[in-house]
Order: structure tokens, then sequence, then C-alpha cells
């Protein structure tokens, strides 16, 4: 699977783009007018290569162009050259509009799809100060691990954290780990695989297993994972589980083994949905899902997708992919 289309929706407002320099001077010559602030999520980009403007520069059209007292969600796609290029400038002129977004709950960083940048080549950066800035914010959302950086934070009203990856750095992992998010209660780490820079292991997702920094979660997605089965294994004893309504892990190398160790610990009867959509499983073992966890009510998502393998008949190896990669 690749990225290949744009948000649709965030921050439960439909997307829109504002439109780039050439094309907001063709409009202005129409009087075409833009939707009123509260009522989409603005994406802002630029051209990757060749752009008329720089996204700071696209940024202040923006303020000068909307009312954006009344914004409250906003998401940044293309930067210049997003594979040299972290967000650093989008960071910092995001930050210092702080006055001028005083409504802003929702803000995603990287809605770069496949035919612009590939998302293990997107180059990020210290995003927590985002995080700093806006104490307001409810949602945030990241795509890209290439020299991301996410130490430990606090934050208040934070609901919902969600960092898309083909390959998440430990350090980020073990940030992400150790933040004190008392008010989020859904939470989706993509950890990828080790080729793209995920070297994180199952010890490094300890404090987000025992749940003492996350009281409110209700959804935890640990997927696209080339150590699926370890996670599983994790997630077995893991007191977290016992207060969650979603289990999601899905997307990453998911085996028979890791199902395995997942039904022999703790129940999950208690489960409104488990998703393992994208995985490796055999016939046998979906059935023993669905005659376990069905009866009780819990939805399960077991496709297995385009998930894709390959092996060597010379001496059996036998190569899964995860589901999002390069």
């Amino acid at each position: 699977m690749t990225i290949g289309d744009h948000l649709q929706e965030f921050g439960g407002l439909p997307a829109f783009t504002f439109p780039d320099a050439e094309t907001d001077a063709k409009k202005k010559k129409k009087s075409v007018v833009l939707p009123e602030p509260d009522a989409v999520a603005w994406r802002l980009s630029v051209e990757t290569y060749d752009a008329q403007e720089t996204w700071p520069e696209c940024f202040a059209r923006f303020l000068g162009a909307v009312d954006t007292t009344k914004i409250t969600a906003l998401i940044v796609g293309t930067w210049d050259d997003v594979y040299g290029n972290g967000p650093d400038e989008v960071i910092e002129a995001l930050c210092a509009a702080q006055d001028r977004l005083p409504a802003l709950r929702a803000l995603f960083l990287g809605d770069i799809v496949m035919e612009e940048c590939e998302m293990s080549w997107i180059n990020q950066g210290l995003v927590t100060p985002l995080l700093e800035t806006f104490s307001g914010l409810e949602v945030f959302g990241v795509r890209g691990g290439q020299n991301l950086e996410f130490p430990a934070v606090r934050h208040e009203r934070l609901h919902t954290l969600v960092v898309e990856s083909g390959g998440l750095p430990a350090d980020v992992v073990r940030g992400i780990a150790s933040s004190d998010l008392p008010a989020l209660a859904h939470l989706d780490l993509w950890l990828g695989t080790s080729e793209y820079g995920g070297d994180s292991e199952v010890a490094d997702l300890a404090p987000i297993l025992s749940g003492d920094r996350l009281p409110a979660l209700k959804h935890l997605a640990l997927r696209n994972s080339e150590t699926q089965d370890d996670v599983c294994a994790a997630l077995a004893a893991a007191p977290v589980v016992a207060r969650l309504e979603t289990l999601d892990i899905s997307m990453g190398v998911l085996t028979d083994d890791g199902v395995a160790a997942l039904l022999s610990g703790q129940p999950l009867s208690h489960l409104n949905v488990l998703d393992m959509h994208y995985n490796y499983l055999s016939d046998e073992m979906r059935t023993r899902l669905r005659d376990t966890l069905e009866p009780a009510g819990v939805r399960l998502e077991l496709d297995s997708d385009d998930a894709d393998e390959d092996s060597d008949e010379d001496d059996g190896t036998v190569w899964r992919f995860v589901s999002v990669g390069e």
C-alpha cells in the first residue's frame, strides 16, 4: 500500500486547499469567494521544486486573506524540497502566529503523498514546539519519520496523536512513551521497519503498555511493524489493554505466532474492535479468532488485504513486508 491521496477530512471538517500564488492571482480576477474560516480544514502547500513562493510566504498570504482567529483545523502539505529540507521554517512560522490562531484545535504536519515524496523520505524535524506553543490542540498528526524528533512533552488537552512512518526511530518512540498526556484517548503509531529507521524495540513501548501516563486512552494502534508478533506478545500482558475499546495491530508482519501469544494472555472480550487488517494469518487462526471473540461482540477486522510475501525456492526463506514501507 502507498499513500496516494491527500487528507479529505481532518478535525471533523472537509479539507480545502488554499490556492497557491498563481491560482490565487487568477481567482482574485474572478472574485472567487473562499470558504468560511471555520467551515473547512485548511491545507497549505507549495510546490516541492520551482515554487513561486516558500511555505512561510504562502502562510503569510493566508494570514492576510482569511480570518484565522476562527480556524479550528490546519493541514500542512509540502514545503520546499521535502526530500532535502525539514519543516523548521514551517514550524517557526506557525509558532510565531500563535496569537492569530487562538481557536486552532487540529494540526497535521506533512500531508504528503507518494507522487510528491515517499513517506519514508519525508524530512521531518523537532515537532514538539507545536505542542508547546498551541496548548489548545486536541488533534496532532505527523507523517514521515526521517530526522523526526519528539522529546517527552506534557500537554493537557491533546486527545489524538497520530505518527505515520515507514520507520519510527527508537528515540521518538521513547519520547512519546515518556510524555504526559492526561487527555489522550487515541494513540496511533506506525512503527515501520529497520530498513527505514524503525529501530525501536518492544521495551521502548513499556510506558505506553503500562498506561500510567495515559489515563484516558481508549484507542491504541501499534501497527505497520515488522515486529508485529513481538508487539502482540507484549500486549498479551499489558495493563493498558484492559481499558481499551479499540486495539489496532494492523498493517504489519502479523502471523499466527503473534495472534496465538495475544490470545494466550489477558481476555480481549471487552474490546469493541480488534483491527488486524493486512496480515499473514492462516485460515485456521482466523476461525479461532472468530470463534473466540465474535460471540462476545468484538468486531474483528481480519482482511489480509494485499499483504505480500516472497520466498527463496533454494533455501525456503520467506520474506514478508509491512503495508507501508518506503
